[in-house]
């Protein structure tokens, strides 16, 4: 990536600030195109929300509710193109509404059946009304007092971070430099005002480069308006921030292949008790905030409304010591000027071009980020006066795209790139051990996100490409030395590099700990 960098002459067609979805995702869209991107983001991709995720890819049953048709069903044609263009990664998933009162069957069944209708032939199967007996076998940890049924629904599920490094891969293969850990400081400008390139600094050698581009691309997602701010101090925010938060426990909590969908709770979310990595996730809340950070907190009545809202549908009553990891993300909601709550904020995207040239995206969802990346760059095009290409994404495999991955076992969220892991395992036997007894992660999948997935701390391999720290943050904790010593291996770091790393990572791991 660097040697694209350093190699490259004259200004870049684009330039994308942010590595989330949203960023990379115009990186492909604007690479399979034919134009020149660079893509620049502050500390490794998906570090933000694009990795802390619900884990769904889903057309959104609260916003039919709503009566927003169009966004829901764009959203389901995109889920279904993930599908199709990310097998390896995407999958059906039963979601069943419980019900607890007479008129809840006939309500929900109704409106999941609108669901279905709008989905069309990106349909991932049909919805019924279940009995008491069928929602216990599909969900046999559902708590039994006072149920008189329940209502199935297909929906999609995936890994948001794994997902987006095979994004990463398939924007490199199609041409961009995508290059993570390297901040951008400043915004430049020609002598007319208008946005003309980015001054970046590396956060690990503190090299600083400049680039100069025909257009400059803020996809910063909770960040937004902090770019924005570079291009002009006064100008106004497009953000709300909320948080939301997840909770994971042992699988037991949701047996069986079902997901739950509770969608009424007291905050006016829906909540989900899914089924993720042999693991139960239970989230999420809605949380107005001030300010956007990088590494976003859990707060106690977060932790505690989930834990109660749980128990009101689960037979075993989870509790704090049952919490095997708590992650918070935040959605970068488009500002409303009606002064609604959060909850209420659509997401609907939006495309703002500032009076300095700066086009910012912002809004969406991850569902929807291959759509939101086809009308940024229709409108890159323009603004940048490039010549007009035709999206090719609706029909793009993404990388390690594999049809029968499945046949990998642990490794089949890897698709075809499992097939260099097992290779690394065969040729160090000492690879293929488990680094913890609660985890399926080896040490080869350590060494393959060195050396393929721009992997450059232990924290980028045990939240993002394993999902470790999200699944037990105490295993994740125990697991890191051993990450550490492969990766000092790999890149030729000293010992004083691995007690840096681990230090920063423990640092890390406690905001994924409940006392």
């Amino acid at each position: 990536m660097y040697r694209r960098l350093r190699n490259h002459r004259g200004p870049w067609d684009m330039i994308v600030v942010g590595g989330g979805a949203t960023g990379v995702g115009v990186a492909i869209d604007a690479a399979t195109r034919g134009y020149d991107v660079l893509l620049l983001e502050q500390h490794d991709f998906g570090k933000g929300t694009s990795s802390r995720s619900t884990k769904l890819v889903h057309g959104g049953v609260r916003y039919l509710e709503q009566g927003n048709i169009s966004l829901v069903m764009e959203a389901l044609k995109e889920r279904g193109l993930l599908l199709r263009n990310a097998p390896h990664l995407v999958h059906d998933l039963g979601f069943v509404v419980p019900n607890y009162d007479w008129w809840e069957a006939p309500f929900y069944g109704l409106g999941l059946k609108v669901y279905n209708l709008l989905a069309g032939k990106y349909g991932f199967g049909s919805s019924r009304i279940l009995s008491k007996e069928e929602t216990l076998e599909r969900l046999p940890t559902l708590k039994t007092e006072g149920l008189r049924g329940g209502v199935i629904y297909y929906d999609g599920q995936f890994d948001d971070a794994r997902l987006l490094i095979n994004m990463v891969t398939t924007a490199f293969e199609k041409g961009a430099t995508l290059l993570n850990y390297v901040q951008v400081t400043e915004l430049t400008k020609d002598a007319e005002g208008f946005i003309d390139g980015v001054v970046a600094q590396d956060a690990a050698n503190g090299e600083t480069y400049r680039a100069s581009a025909n257009l400059v691309i803020n996809a910063t997602g909770a960040f937004t308006d902090g770019v924005r701010r570079q291009a002009d101090a006064e100008a106004k925010p497009l953000i709300a921030p909320s948080q939301g938060i997840h909770l994971v426990f042992d699988r037991s909590f949701v047996a069986g292949d079902s997901a739950i969908m509770v969608p009424h709770t007291s905050d006016g979310r829906v909540m989900f008790a899914i089924p993720w990595h042999n693991h139960a996730l239970i989230g999420t809340t809605d949380t107005p905030i001030d300010q956007a950070t990088l590494e976003p907190i859990a707060m106690e009545q977060e932790i505690d409304f989930i834990l109660t809202t749980a128990a009101l549908y689960l037979a075993k009553k989870p509790t704090r010591g049952d919490v095997l990891s708590v992650f918070a993300g935040i959605r970068p909601l488009v500002k409303s000027q009606s002064g609604v709550n959060t909850a209420a904020l659509s997401r609907d995207h939006t495309i703002h071009i500032d009076n300095s040239g700066l086009l910012t995206i912002c809004g969406g969802k991850w569902t929807t980020y291959r759509r939101m990346a086809e009308d940024c760059v229709n409108q890159a095009a323009v603004l940048g006066h490039l010549p007009e290409q035709p999206c090719a994404t609706e029909r793009l495999n993404i990388h390690a795209f594999h049809s029968s991955a499945a046949k990998f076992g642990d490794l089949a969220i890897y698709g075809s790139d499992a097939l260099g892991i097992r290779a690394l395992m065969d040729a160090a036997p000492e690879l293929a051990t488990p680094l913890h007894a609660a985890l399926p992660y080896t040490g080869a999948e350590v060494v393959w996100a060195t050396r393929h997935e721009m992997a450059r701390t232990v924290e980028d391999v045990l939240s993002r490409r394993t999902r470790a720290l999200f699944l037990n943050a105490r295993a994740a904790i125990e697991m890191a030395p051993a990450a550490a010593d492969l990766m000092a291996r790999e890149l030729g770091e000293c010992d004083g590099w691995k007690a840096e790393q681990l230090k920063e990572f423990y640092q890390t791991a406690s905001n994924y700990l409940i006392s």
